[in-house]
């Protein structure tokens, strides 16, 4: 093999230009059309696609156990997002549609319910404006058929209440005649006189009916939760309906987008950035670039540049920010880094170098900070020690050694001193004031719990915008 072939170099401008313009996310959408719909003409098809910006068409579903207030936050969602708001009583009020099917609600077959739901959605108005199915599914068979038909939500809101709050709402729930709207004695009341003279109370249910309806959605409900957990987002309706409403629709304003992650994890010492690289990076298969590790790693190679930056560190001095530039450049411009992403760490460290990168084909698309008091950073690093004999790393309170004879044997390392911390916290708290400047997009996120509850905030903030 040639040993001076160059490792394989994608330019970074492409994920960039693609993150930019959603690129991604409009392919998926597209190919996923196709294959669900099965277009006589894909290419008309797509055009038409295309020209109705569906990336951002809503498709939501607003599920939840009787009195949860569903049609009270779908009626509101639908007027604000401009979506066409489906349920089953208006397609069963639709006389085309109540043609293909015979009975009532409570008769229709899985089948018929769907063919219902699909022609409805094929009309013109929901392919242009999107759609908002509420309270369906009421069965994880139901879900699955829809999502075999195609019928596929970008959003699923399930609202969830205590049994007795919601059997309290359905006795008392009063209807606008006129609007359909749905008011409550206590929970919600119209703010017109007028529509408060003309309230009916809802066709009286017996305790019984109630209760059944209510049993039979609990037994659904994790059949439910299951099918769409990917675009589930579950909120409490025992509160003020206006805060209710904010949940959802902040909820329904973000997008998945599907994106090549270029990471940054910015915190102070001992905040866990290294453990949270490692660990997203063994999940997601994104390239953990540590940046005092890459280094180190290029200076033992043998190669020129390795030369330049090894005197650094034998001196304990650090690295020029032209040599770490050239560094990170030409590692970050790898195949694998191009195509599955990275998570860097360790750099920058000041405001130079985050304009520097900033400058560069490399802008992070996340960012994320951990915060951590400095109090509970020192306990980290001060406090852990290594065994010279076997290298395993242990931590007075964390992790103490298993005998008197391991302890009485570990060093503690130099940079892991009270003073030598003490002066890098106190270089980061300088430092990451002007860093938040520059990265204010920058998510926090409370390093100071269990690395699993870390691990869990980052892992859901990696896709949605």
């Amino acid at each position: 093999m040639d040993e001076t072939v160059k490792p394989l170099r994608i330019p970074p401008q492409m994920s960039v230009y693609a993150d930019k313009h959603n690129i991604y996310h409009l392919m998926q959408s597209m190919l996923s059309s196709l294959v669900i719909d099965q277009p006589v003409d894909p290419i008309s098809y797509l055009i038409n696609l295309l020209q109705r910006n569906s990336v951002d068409i809503p498709r939501i579903m607003v599920l939840g156990p009787p009195a949860v207030g569903k049609q009270t936050v779908a009626r509101k969602l639908s007027a604000e997002l401009g979506a066409v708001h489906v349920t089953i009583d208006r397609l069963l009020q639709d006389p085309v549609l109540a043609d293909q099917c015979t009975g009532r609600e409570q008769e229709l077959s899985t089948e018929q319910l769907v063919h219902l739901i699909q022609q409805r959605l094929d009309k013109v108005d929901c392919f242009n404006k999107g759609w908002l199915l509420e309270g369906i599914p009421q069965t994880r068979l139901q879900a699955l058929s829809l999502q075999q038909a195609g019928i596929i939500p970008e959003h699923v809101v399930m609202l969830e209440a205590p049994d007795d709050v919601l059997l309290e709402r359905s006795r008392g729930k009063l209807v606008d005649p006129i609007t359909g709207e749905v008011y409550h004695e206590t929970f919600i009341w119209p703010l017109e006189d007028s529509i408060t003279q003309r309230l009916q109370k809802e066709r009286s249910r017996s305790e019984e009916q109630r209760l059944a309806e209510l049993r039979r959605y609990r037994c659904e409900v994790t059949g439910l939760s299951s099918a769409y957990q990917q675009v589930l987002k579950i909120i409490n309706s025992d509160q003020p309906h206006v805060d209710v409403h904010q949940q959802v629709l902040a909820f329904v304003r973000t997008r998945h987008r599907p994106r090549t992650p270029r990471i940054l994890l910015l915190g102070p010492p001992g905040s866990g950035k290294s453990h949270q690289a490692r660990l997203l990076s063994e999940k997601y298969k994104m390239v953990d670039v540590c940046c005092g590790r890459l280094l180190r790693s290029v200076a033992a190679d043998g190669s020129a540049l390795g030369g330049k930056i090894k005197p650094y560190l034998d001196q304990g001095r650090p690295v020029s920010d032209s040599l770490v530039l050239q560094v990170l450049e030409e590692r970050l411009s790898r195949v694998d880094c191009s195509c599955r992403g990275w998570i860097l760490h360790g750099f920058p460290c000041d405001m130079q170098q985050a304009m520097s990168l900033q400058e560069s084909e490399h802008q992070p698309n996340r960012v994320f900070l951990l915060e951590l008091t400095d109090d509970v950073c020192l306990e980290r690093i001060t406090l852990r020690a290594t065994d010279p004999v076997s290298g395993a790393r242990y931590h007075a309170l964390t992790r103490p050694a298993p005998s008197a004879e391991v302890q009485d044997r570990l060093k503690t390392r130099p940079e892991d001193s009270t003073e030598a911390v003490t002066h890098r916290l106190r270089q980061y708290r300088m430092n990451i004031i002007g860093l938040q400047t520059l990265f204010p997009e920058a998510i926090p996120i409370n390093a100071d719990q269990d690395p699993h509850s870390v691990f869990e905030a980052l892992e859901s903030r990696l896709m949605t915008d």
